[in-house]
């Protein structure tokens, strides 16, 4: 069907040429990731306000979705910190079902994006935007963590309000745990220094096992107890029947705003990790397709109790880094995750929360991207102002409103300059046209310099001619003393008009017909004279008063003495 984005996922391309030496590249990488990936899912679910065994089942499920249904050789799809805030907010406010529906309803709207090849729309969202709510995301997740990371002993819940929470850390701070924050501490440092000694192994991983041993020998033999997975969530490691969420009316009207959000953020975060991907295999994906992949593991996962997922850029990094070749390896690392998820899970009520806190704390960190926003501060102030908005608007409120407010601020901030790139000069009998600089003149040599007669002005209207730029065309004509019989309007360096443009232009000529002033548009592009006429412009005007260049209009300007 024209202008509906045909279903051909990446892995129909790619295995019709598979290999024996492309399998073993893919099982290595796949395995790998597949361990990798383990501890974030865990650390992912649990600070997203679910049980650790669902962010492992959305590892399986959006992993093997996202490999191969999506439009990307080597993306790896499973749950990302960037989630985090939006799914414990709907949990807060909706319950797990809310989160069920609102996560299909993503998904629907993925896939739709997708099939309706709006794939591309997505890169028009302004970098300062996503480095602002990025940002915002990184601090918040930090935040959440604190409590875990140093073992702080609070009454009740933590309050969800940022500003809130953290002066509730600073009430209870002196409720430290010394063993706890030892343990936090240390998980941090063996990520942090691990790829100093192998680039390979995994730290997060490597830190696990590490504290959880650590953990273990403490409480058993020196009397020191460090909270575990098993203290606070009864773990089990069997699949969950397929029960399809309650899509009514009354479930998905308060939840559209939610499913909207995680679309966005999951279209961007995983578009740009494909992107990523992209440049260093030197392959180009297919958005499309990849919005469909992402839309489907989306609907898939609350089917099994599962949370929202996306393209993982640190997974599709590690996969690219050992050697992943097809999505077969994404395709096995979700195998991986499932053999764990039955075999190995009773064994991760024994990981520390505060190891699982570090994972967590050192995510916000890589999330945090202030390199970036350090190189921004030398960016234009409007980048920068929208930057920090929409980080101050994440941390303090929700990202639903830093997106929204952040995309009109920046919308308003692009018009602003746009009007100030269109230029409106004019010309009076006092100056000379020089045909040698002009391009609808092709400069020729034999043309002298124009005289501009003197009952003629001319007007140069240079860049777009839209709502924005209306205003700045009535003062300079509001400028001139004098009221000339002839008002010739250049026009060859307009690329675009809109319809506050054509109104302008419309009240321009009833306004000088009333003055008995004669309008002459020169150098009209084929663009803009197709938008004049098909508004009746031309009949306005007259055909004879639209002219190809300005010597042309001059010559039909003298015909008026």
């Amino acid at each position: 069907m024209k202008g509906v984005h045909p279903f051909k996922p990446e892995l129909y391309y790619t295995l019709k040429n598979y290999s024996k030496e492309k399998f073993t590249a893919d099982l290595m990488a796949g395995i790998i990731v597949g361990i990798v990936a383990l501890p974030l899912a865990i650390a992912f679910g649990i600070a997203s306000g679910v049980s650790p065994e669902k962010g492992i089942l959305t590892a399986i499920i959006a992993g093997f979705a996202i490999s191969a249904f999506g439009g990307s050789r080597v993306q790896i799809g499973g749950p990302t910190g960037a989630f985090i805030i939006i799914i414990y907010g709907i949990i807060q406010e909706f319950g797990l079902t809310g989160l069920a529906v609102a996560t299909v309803l993503a998904g629907i709207f993925l896939i739709l994006l997708g099939v309706l090849k709006l794939g591309a729309i997505i890169r028009y969202i302004p970098y300062p935007i996503i480095v602002g709510f990025t940002s915002g995301i990184a601090l918040t997740i930090f935040s959440t963590q604190v409590k875990d990371l140093l073992g702080l002993r609070i009454e009740g819940e933590v309050p969800a309000d940022f500003i809130e929470k953290w002066l509730c850390y600073f009430q209870n701070f002196s409720t430290i745990d010394l063993a706890t924050s030892l343990v936090g501490i240390f998980s941090i440092l063996i990520i942090a220094c691990m790829p100093l000694v192998s680039k390979k192994v995994p730290g997060s991983l490597v830190a696990i096992v590490v504290m959880t041993l650590a953990g273990i020998v403490m409480t058993n033999y020196f009397g020191i107890h460090v909270d575990t997975i098993g203290d606070r969530f009864n773990i089990n490691p069997s699949m969950p029947d397929a029960v399809m969420p309650p899509l009514s009316w009354e479930s998905m009207k308060d939840l559209v705003s939610p499913a909207i959000t995680i679309a966005v953020l999951g279209a961007i975060e995983s578009l740009l990790s494909a992107t990523v991907a992209d440049g260093i295999i030197g392959k180009k994906h297919n958005s499309n397709q990849e919005l469909i992949g992402q839309g489907i593991a989306n609907v898939l996962c609350p089917i099994f109790g599962g949370i929202p997922a996306t393209g993982a850029i640190a997974r599709t990094m590690t996969n690219i880094n050992n050697g992943g070749k097809t999505p077969v390896a994404g395709i096995i690392h979700a195998i991986v995750l499932l053999l764990i998820y039955f075999f190995l899970m009773p064994y991760a009520k024994y990981i520390p929360m505060a190891c699982l806190a570090g994972v967590l704390v050192v995510v916000s960190y890589n999330m945090s991207g202030w390199r970036t926003i350090r190189e921004m501060i030398h960016n234009p102030k409007s980048d920068t102002f929208v930057l920090w908005l929409t980080f101050i608007l994440t941390v303090i409120f929700d990202l639903t409103i830093a997106i929204e407010v952040g995309l009109v601020i920046a919308c308003l901030l692009c018009m602003r300059r746009m009007a100030e790139t269109t230029q409106v000069s004019v010309l009076t009998d006092d100056d000379e046209i020089d045909p040698m600089a002009e391009t609808d003149l092709a400069g020729n040599p034999s043309v002298e310099h124009l005289a501009i007669p003197d009952h003629v002005e001319v007007y140069e209207i240079n860049g777009p001619y839209f709502f924005g730029i209306a205003n700045k065309f009535e003062e300079v004509m509001a400028r001139m003393k004098e009221r000339p019989q002839v008002r010739i309007i250049r026009m060859r360096k307009v690329p675009f008009i809109d319809s506050t443009g054509i109104h302008n232009l419309t009240n321009l000529i009833e306004m000088s017909k009333k003055e008995k002033i004669k309008i002459i548009l020169s150098g009209v592009n084929d663009y803009v004279r197709g938008v004049l006429e098909k508004n009746g412009f031309c009949e306005l005007i007259g055909e004879e008063n639209i002219c190809q260049n300005i010597n042309e209009a001059l010559e039909k300007a003298k015909g008026t003495e």
